[in-house]
Parts: structure tokens; sequence; C-alpha cells
């Protein structure tokens, strides 16, 4: 059985035109051995019929006919028994239009039902292993919204990819090491001090993290360290609230995911790379390639080359190239510190080398726009096909709305509105829905008011409620009006004909071709709009066509339809995370 039925009825509109050129070239209608390839579309407008063939106009020239001759030809052979079809018909200057039959719609039920929870599963991804790394915050502070947006993008689109037959391994990747965690100590220190000597009595750095957080930090600490020991140094103290800060923050962080219905298969410490070795070793790949070379005392990438290599082999020409202006990067400092960007060529080789994945997919925050193609470049250096291997997937910004107004955020001043706080105003549900739905490359306006609402204005409530009303008109129908949710097998699909019948039906059908595109845009927000449409359709076609009091078989087969369109709205809503209640 065929899963994918869009693309099963387009490609049997191209076996069956090619047939009908076969037997009316058999017999002498139109000229034998012509290779000819039209395109099988979807009309926008219905009464266009379901699929629209160009063969005859692709193939008027080859065949030395009028486009409307060879259409006519084709009609006159084609020999639609058997399959997807009721007819064909000739339109404008040539096109083939197809209109779909009972036995097209018996199948969309046949294959939701069979499929069930797995319907729109695809093998497009077998065999290939892909890492989608997402969120990866700083661990020195809670959880933001901006993570929140991250956390879903990155979230769906490894269930997305998931589906499509793709291995997916769930990374965050913990900056556990460097200036922030400098900052980090040296923040939580000062606040130590402040606590013993009073806030007026020792200054807190400037550049330090101001967050009340900081502040709980430093209470817990002292709490379970007590006093400073005169001999031991500030260096050791603060090195001890680092380690403190995160082993309080991180679980933090994971139970706030957890929260958020995201789990990782793995944390990894980017202090990891330092102490192993794996940085140093990066480094000198690059060193032994000649990508590098020393000036001022530290350690420098020849990024400049890299990008013209990348630039000139993606198609663009030496006089565009010359124009950029392209910068080098330090690898290592005078001091004899790497520097972050040396640590991220290194994780990104870890991932593409060392564990193997085809792919790497990052969800990044839109100001790391500048970052991409570096990356992509210095893995291009070590010969790991950076500029195809590595996904990065840009995030815009999250607006926070409440009353029409914008809500202020600060992160440096501690103001930022947490995701455990979010999270306490809206349902998981809600914030997952609504961070999904737009494009990455778009803007969130997150409204506060319209997230709690219970009406057809918030999105996430009116697909949920799609789903719950049918739940209830199952339950209703079936137990109070005895009547039977019949299998696909015994559906007269046939006996579906109006309008918002055969669109719903439609609709359902498109599925498994969302998630393809979905997956091959790394774009969640097809499956949020797909969910919107479809619970429309459902909703027009209820309040058009009854149940209770039709005959018996409308009945069913009205039912059958609802049921289906059930199974898909909850297997969607599973895809972003988001679940599909029975009663609202």
């Amino acid at each position: 059985m065929e899963h994918n039925l869009i693309l099963a009825a387009r490609a049997q509109v191209a076996a069956l035109t090619q047939a009908a050129y076969q037997r009316a070239a058999a017999a002498g209608e139109l000229p034998a051995g012509a290779d000819i390839a039209g395109n099988v579309d979807i009309p926008k407008d219905a009464s266009h019929g379901d699929y629209a063939s160009s063969f005859a106009l692709a193939g008027a020239k080859a065949l030395g006919k009028n486009p409307r001759a060879v259409a006519q030809a084709l009609v006159d052979h084609m020999e639609l028994q058997g399959s997807f079809f009721d007819k064909v018909e000739i339109a404008g200057p040539g096109f083939l239009n197809f209109t779909l039959g009972k036995t097209w719609f018996s199948q969309v039920l046949s294959v939701i039902e069979a499929d069930g929870a797995d319907y729109g599963t695809g093998d497009e991804g077998k065999g290939k292993k892909i890492m989608v790394e997402f969120v990866s915050a700083n661990p020195t502070g809670p959880m933001h919204i901006g993570n929140a947006r991250g956390g879903v993008l990155g979230d769906a689109v490894a269930a997305i990819l998931g589906r499509l037959g793709y291995d997916v391994w769930r990374e965050f990747y913990v900056n556990d090491f460097g200036n922030q965690i400098a900052k980090f100590s040296q923040s939580i220190y000062a606040r130590c001090m402040q606590l013993k000597l009073g806030e007026e009595n020792y200054p807190f750095p400037e550049e330090g993290y101001h967050g009340e957080d900081i502040k709980e930090l430093a209470r817990g600490f002292l709490a379970q360290a007590g006093d400073f020991p005169g001999q031991t140094s500030q260096e050791d103290w603060m090195a001890a609230m680092a380690q403190y800060g995160l082993k309080t923050n991180i679980p933090k962080m994971q139970d706030d995911l957890l929260k958020y219905g995201i789990r990782y298969d793995e944390w990894f410490l980017e202090s990891t790379l330092h102490q192993s070795g794996y940085l140093e070793e990066t480094v000198g790949l690059l060193r032994d390639k000649g990508w590098t070379y020393e000036k001022d005392g530290a350690l420098w990438l020849d990024t400049t080359g890299l990008l013209k290599q990348k630039y000139l082999a993606e198609g663009k020409t030496q006089e565009q190239v010359d124009k950029l202006d392209l910068k080098d990067d330090v690898l290592r400092r005078a001091n004899g510190f790497y520097t972050y960007f040396a640590a991220d060529i290194a994780y990104h080789r870890d991932k593409l080398e060392r564990r193997g994945f085809d792919t790497a997919i990052n969800i990044w925050g839109a100001d790391h726009h500048g970052h991409v193609a570096r990356l992509q470049a210095a893995l291009d250096g070590i010969g790991l096909d950076g500029s195809h291997r590595l996904v990065i997937v840009l995030m815009q910004l999250v607006n926070l709305l409440q009353d029409g107004q914008p809500v202020r955020m600060s992160k440096r001043s501690g103001k930022a509105i947490a995701l455990r706080d979010l999270l306490d105003e809206v349902s998981v549900d809600a914030a997952r829905f609504i961070f999904s739905a737009s494009n990455s490359n778009s803007p969130v306006d997150f409204d506060l008011d319209l997230a709690v609402r219970q009406d057809s204005d918030n999105p996430v409530y009116y697909v949920q409620y799609a789903h719950a009303r049918i739940c209830s008109l199952i339950a209703r129908l079936t137990g109070e009006e005895g009547l039977t949710l019949p299998a696909a097998a015994e559906t007269d699909a046939g006996l579906l004909q109006n309008p918002e019948e055969l669109t719903l039906l439609k609709a359902l059908a498109r599925f498994p071709e969302e998630i393809k595109i979905a997956g091959r845009d790394y774009d969640p927000s097809q499956i949020n709009r797909y969910l919107i449409s479809l619970a429309g359709d459902f909703h027009r076609f209820y309040n058009a066509n009854r149940i209770k009091g039709e005959t018996p078989d409308v009945a069913r087969a009205r039912l059958k339809l609802a049921d289906a369109t059930r199974s898909v709205l909850e297997n969607g809503l599973n895809l972003i995370g988001v679940t599909a209640p029975e009663k609202m």
C-alpha cells in the first residue's frame, strides 16, 4: 500500500499519460519514440481537476501537432479503470485535468487507519545519522524565553526528521569553560564579599552578571562553605564558586527543559574538549594543513583564505569575493588560552568525525549570523565538508506582549523573563505551539493574553478544540446513539461527495507531504499551519454535514472521516510536542 497518496496520485498521472501516449502511437495517431516529460501539478482551483498534466503542451513540438490535438489523442486512449481517477478532461491550451475517484479516497482512510501514529513516516533519512544541537544556553543564569523558542524549534525539527527515518540525536552544548565562566565566578565572589562586608564596602564588577540568581548562588555557597579560610587564595575560592554555580544551575536548566517537554540524549561539556587535548589536536590539524599563522604571539586562522575557497566553490566570482570584507580569527591568544571559536571548531569536528554524524544541525540566534560561514569554512579546512554537513538554522528574536504592550527584558539587569516564569503564566502546550508557529526567519510576537484565551483566536486552542470536539462526537454517537465506528474496509468512501468532505479527505492525504517539506526546510511551522488549516477544514465539514439522523451508511462514512481527522490532528500535535486533549 502506498502511504504518501499525494505522490502516488502524481506518479499515477504520469504513468497513465505515458501509457496513453504509447497506445496512441501504436494506433498511428501520434508519432512514436518521442521522449516527453511534462509536469504534473495540483491546480489551485479545484474546478480544474485534482491533478493537471502538461504532457500535451510539452510534447506538441516533438510530435508535430497542436497541443489540444495531442491531448485529444491521449484522452481517447486513456484507461482509467482500476486507477485513482474517475475522469480526465482537456482544458485551456491542452492541459489534461484528472479528477480523483472513490478508490483514492478509500485508500486515504485505509492508510490513516493502518498507520495510526506512524502515518506520515518516510524513509528519506534511512541509514543517516543527524545531530540536532539546540538551546545550548550559557549555564550562568536561568533559561529565558529566547531559549523557549529555540527549544521547541530544535525539538520539533528533531521529531520531524525522526519521522522521516533519520537516526536523530538531541544535544545540549554546555559552555562550562572560558570567559563567561570566569565572569560567572567573579560575580558570585563579589556577591559573597558583599554579603560578608556589606554592598557598599565591596564593588561589584561592571561586566558581572547582575541577576538576583547570582545573589541566591552566593547565599547558597556561603551556607555550604562557611567563612573564607585565610590560607585559601581568591582564585581557589572562585574556582570552587564556579563549580558550585554550575552544579546548581545545570540541573535547574534540565528541570526547566523537562517541564517544557524536552529531553536530550547528551549534555556535552565544553571543558572536555580542553581537558582531553582534543581542542589542541584540532588546531594542530589546521596548522598541519597550512591554514594557521603566528602573529603578535597569537595563533591565527586564515579565515580569509578558507572563506575565499568556500565562496568560489559555491559559484561566486573572484571579483565578488575580492569585494568581501573578510577577516581572520584568533585560535590561541598570546597568553596561551584558546578562543571560543577554536573550541567550536573542535566541537563540530567531534560531531562529524569522531562521532560520525552525517549532518550536524544547530539552532542559533540570528546574532550568530556572521559565525556561520566561518565555522563551515574551518571545517572545510580540516576536510570535513562543513559547507554541506553543518546546517545552521538561524532564529529571530521573541517579542513578549501583554495588554498590547511589549514586556521589556534585559538579561544584564536581571529582568529577563525566565522560562520557568513563562510556564507559570501559560501552558506548555500554548508556549510550544506559539513558538513553533512562525518560520525561524521571522520574529515571534508572543502575546501572553492570547496564549491563555480559550477561543478560536488562540491557535493552539483552535486545533486542540477540533480534536476534543471529534472525541466527544465519537463518544456520543457510539455511546448514546449506538452508531458503530466502521473499519476503513467497511466504509463506502463513495458516499463522501460533498465539497467539504472531499476537501477534508484531500487535506488528510497531504500530511506526509507536509512532514517532508517541514523536514526539508527544518521548519516546524509547516506543521502548525497545516494543523490550523486541517482544524478549519474539519469545522467546515462538521457544520455543513450532519451525522446523526443520516442513513446508516452515510453516517458511518462521515464518522470514519471524523475519526481519521482526529488521528491526524493528534499525530501532528505530537510532532511539535503538544498534547491532543479528549475534553476541553
